[in-house]
């Protein structure tokens, strides 16, 4: 199957983008008790995986935590898309090139413990062991070598996203 990745940019994306993630952290892992929006979200960028029929199956988000240094976080596959890596492996990288296109000198992402190697197979490597929501994550860092910077507009919206309903 092929998909597209793409910033999140329509209303009807964003709310997919946002439902898509309450049934994956909130509903599935249980990591978050009522919803996973946080404050990051005001300034995030979310980047989404479509199908050809244009279902959000794929999520994440970045934002520039300082300048010239980039997190994404919140990647996560529809349970019922999570055949293979394919997914997860797009958004990596449409997430690390976005950031490195808006001038970007490091990308981190803090990753579940389960996910570790998937990431280091990608050209990520661990910093340290770290403790989110009860739960052993590792702060990574992307070789930035392995994701080029991209044609596209250098001039990002920053757009502030709402609360989800």
């Amino acid at each position: 199957m092929v998909y597209q990745f793409k910033l999140a940019k329509t209303s009807q994306e964003i709310a997919d983008y946002f439902a898509l993630r309450q049934l994956i952290f909130v509903e599935e892992q249980q990591m978050f008790s009522t919803t996973d929006w946080d404050d990051l979200d005001r300034m995030a960028h979310p980047i989404i995986a479509l199908t050809a029929t244009g279902q959000v199956v794929g999520v994440v988000r970045i934002y520039e935590s300082e300048p010239r240094v980039w997190y994404g976080g919140r990647l996560g596959t529809h349970p019922e898309y999570r055949k293979g890596w394919q997914i997860g492996k797009g958004l990596i990288e449409k997430a690390v090139t976005t950031a490195n296109t808006w001038g970007c000198d490091q990308f981190l992402a803090t990753v579940q413990l389960q996910n570790v190697r998937f990431f280091q197979r990608l050209h990520w490597r661990s910093l340290q062991e770290i403790q989110i929501c009860d739960r052993p994550h590792h702060l990574m860092a992307a070789d930035l070598h392995h994701y080029p910077p991209h044609p596209q507009p250098a001039d990002a919206p920053r757009t502030l996203y709402p609360t989800p309903a």
